[in-house]
This record gives C-alpha cells, sequence and structure tokens, in this order.
C-alpha cells in the first residue's frame, strides 16, 4: 500500500532539541519538516554543553565557528556545600585536564545557540514552517498534525519537541508524572572585576543551589534556585541584585556590577511514562524536566535528539512499533538515572531532613576520598560512554 505524506518526519516546535533533530535528519537527507510558532521573547539563560552535546553542535556546522566568541569554556567545575547543617561535605572541584581534556564543556548564550541552529537546519535542507498545532490524528501507517489556521502535514513518525504542555505527547495517549519544588529559579548576567578563571560554581545552600557560570572576559550567567518568596523579593528590587550577587559568591568574583535584567522560573519536574507511542516520540521537556542541578537539562534533550535520528537511520518505518520500542529502550534508564540523582540533590536542600542532609554530604564526600569515583563521575556528568547516539561520538 502507498501512502502520500508531506514529509518523512514531522518535528513539532522550535526549541534547542527539535532545531537539531531537523538539521541532523535532514543531513542525512530525511526529508524533515519543522512546525513550530514565532519565538514569543529574548531568553537570557546560558546553556552549559558537555564536549558530547558540543560533538553534536559540530556535526551540523555550528559549533565552533557561529557561537565560540560569545562562549567561555568549562575548564574546572566546583562544587561547595554551604548549607550549614551539622554534617557538611567538602569542597569538591573537578579539572578538565584530570581526563585529559582542554574542557569539560562550554557555557553558550541560548539567545545566539537557537538562531545558529534555525540557520543549520534550512542550510541542511530542513523545510521549516511557522504555525501551532491544535490537534493530531492517528492512522495506521501515518500521522496528521492539524495546525490552529487549518492546515493539515503526514507522516509516518511525529517527534514531539513541544515542551511540557506537549500537544503531541497528549495526543498520543502519553501520561506524565508531574510535580512542583517550592522554587523558584532566577536567571541573570553580569559583570565582576576578578577572574572567574573558566570555573563553574555550584554553591549548595538551604533552598537550593546560587550557581555562577563562566562567559566570555570578566562577565558570568547566574542560576539562583531559591524559594519563591525569596526570588520575588529580589526581583521587586533589582537594583540591589549586584549586592545580593556578591554577599552570594562570597567576593570571590570580586566587585559585582552591570547585572542584566533578572528573570524567574518556576521549578517543576515531570517525566513521561514512555518516551514514544502511537508514531510520536518525545524529546527535551515533552519527555523530562527537572531543576538546572548539574547542567544536564539540555544535553539531556540533545541526546534525545540524537538517538531520534539514529532511529530513525536505523528502521525502514521509523513510526512502527520497533522504532518506537528502539527510542524508549534507548532513553529510558539514561533519563530515569539522571533524574532521580537531580530530584535527590535538590530534595536534601529543600527538605529539613537529617537522613537527607547526610546522603547528600556522604555522596560528596565518598568522591572527595576516592580518585576513582571521583573520575567515574566525571565521566558520567560528561555523557552515559555506553549509550551516546553516532552525532556525539568522538
Amino acid at each position: 500500500m502507498i501512502v502520500m505524506s508531506d514529509a518523512r518526519v514531522i518535528v513539532v516546535g522550535g526549541g534547542p532539541a527539535g532545531l537539531a533533530i531537523a538539521g541532523l535528519l535532514a543531513l542525512e537527507g530525511v526529508d524533515t519538516m519543522l512546525v513550530a510558532p514565532p519565538p514569543v521573547s529574548f531568553d537570557p539563560r546560558t546553556i552549559a554543553l558537555m564536549q558530547p552535546a558540543l560533538r553534536l553542535l559540530q556535526r551540523l556546522g555550528v559549533w565552533p565557528e557561529a557561537l565560540s566568541a560569545s562562549s567561555s569554556p568549562l575548564r574546572h567545575l566546583s562544587i561547595r556545600d554551604e548549607t550549614g547543617n551539622l554534617f557538611s561535605a567538602p569542597a569538591l572541584t573537578f579539572s578538565a585536564s584530570e581526563l585529559g581534556l582542554e574542557s569539560f564543556g562550554w557555557n553558550i548564550p541560548l539567545a545566539d545557540m537557537v538562531p545558529r541552529l534555525v540557520e543549520a537546519a534550512q542550510r541542511l535542507g530542513a523545510r521549516l514552517l511557522e504555525g501551532e498545532v491544535a490537534a493530531v490524528e492517528h492512522g495506521h501507517h501515518q500521522a496528521t498534525v492539524v495546525l490552529v489556521d487549518g492546515r493539515r502535514f503526514t507522516a509516518p513518525l511525529l517527534v514531539a519537541a513541544d515542551g511540557q504542555n506537549s500537544v503531541l505527547r497528549g495526543a498520543a495517549g502519553i501520561d506524565a508524572d508531574r510535580w512542583s519544588f517550592d522554587q523558584a529559579a532566577l536567571v541573570a548576567n553580569f559583570r565582576h572585576s576578578g577572574p572567574h578563571g573558566d570555573c563553574s560554581t555550584e554553591r549548595h545552600r538551604i533552598g537550593g543551589p546560587l550557581t555562577t557560570v563562566p562567559l566570555p572576559g570578566r562577565h558570568s550567567s547566574l542560576v539562583w534556585m531559591a524559594s519563591p518568596d525569596r526570588i520575588e523579593r529580589i526581583l521587586e528590587n533589582p537594583s540591589a541584585l549586584a549586592s545580593e550577587i556578591q554577599l552570594g559568591t562570597h567576593g570571590e568574583l570580586g566587585l559585582v556590577s552591570d547585572v542584566t535584567p533578572p528573570r524567574s522560573f518556576a521549578m517543576r519536574g515531570l517525566t513521561a511514562r514512555r518516551f514514544a507511542a502511537s508514531r510520536t516520540m518525545l524529546v527535551g521537556e515533552a519527555a523530562h524536566a527537572f531543576p538546572p542541578i548539574g547542567a544536564q537539562g539540555l544535553n539531556m534533550s540533545l541526546r534525545d535528539a540524537g538517538h531520534v535520528a539514529d532511529v530513525v537511520m536505523g528502521h525502514d518505518d521509523p513510526g512502527s512499533e520497533a522504532a518506537l520500542g528502539d527510542y524508549h529502550g534507548r532513553r529510558v534508564i539514561d533519563v530515569n538515572e539522571r533524574q532521580a540523582a537531580i530530584s535527590l540533590v535538590n530534595k536534601s536542600l529543600i527538605a529539613d531532613l537529617l537522613p537527607l542532609h547526610l546522603l547528600r554530604a556522604g555522596g560528596l564526600s565518598l568522591i572527595a576520598a576516592f580518585p576513582p569515583l571521583r573520575n567515574l563521575v566525571m565521566r558520567h556528568g560528561l555523557a552515559p560512554d555506553a549509550n551516546l547516539p553516532f552525532a556525539m561520538r568522538a
């Protein structure tokens, strides 16, 4: 039976993961369409991408030439226990040179990355359409997305990159476990008079971590997780934010100034109960979302993208049950393991429970005391070596 389709794969969602999938598939000659609404606002966040993710960007032709000038290498990663609890972990600093690497990765402004990925997807041959999906219809051999304006497009496979409130995930009948933390995250960029030494520092504090990540020159980005009330008080008096950052970093970066207008994001978590069904694969926050701890979010989403490309290239029918099962099997362990670890660390900073504090402090102490464990943690933090998609392999 011959079934006419508008594309072999339709990707819905214009974030980094969706754009990366469109580019990777187009690079392999796959007829790919991406449907996304226009961006609604400037995003001030920066993204710490580890070396495997950078290799994927390099494959798309956007790294390093198009992005390195506005980005900064991450040569050192530091974790400080500043909870003030009776049981505290020793300070930990990991250096990329311990693994024979020049850097763990690079910190890249999201506002620079997304336009470069758009250009790459178009240059490689993906068709980018502006629109919003209102409904999805599933057939035996293909699925159809129906846009708000009435346009309809069909393909054997849909890729849901449309965020936590994914229309495609709901249409595919995939349930998701959701939760929320009594936290918000404040993000901003700032100037400082002292050097950052290419070191990203995550300070574990009661209520959530305060993380500074290097940018070019004497600039850094800030991700500060705290109670919603605390973040709201800061937003009400943004002129005092420079002093707050200086106090929070104990003056280690010198005099703080020129803080960009801060934005806040509610901290919510989500994990889909399956990562593929009904001719639909889930990627990015349509599949998993969790707090920005340990620089895992977009790195995992780009691993999703790489695995989608591998599965599509490995199956005659990319939306078949065999292909969907293949994709789910590739992602389920990686996502669930990292979700559990990040949630545990975050809960230990929110909940006033001695067993959780002991578990976090004890784990960090073990890492500090045993070099083989320290090496394993560094390697696993970059990415699971045994489960890297083709586009991320060295």
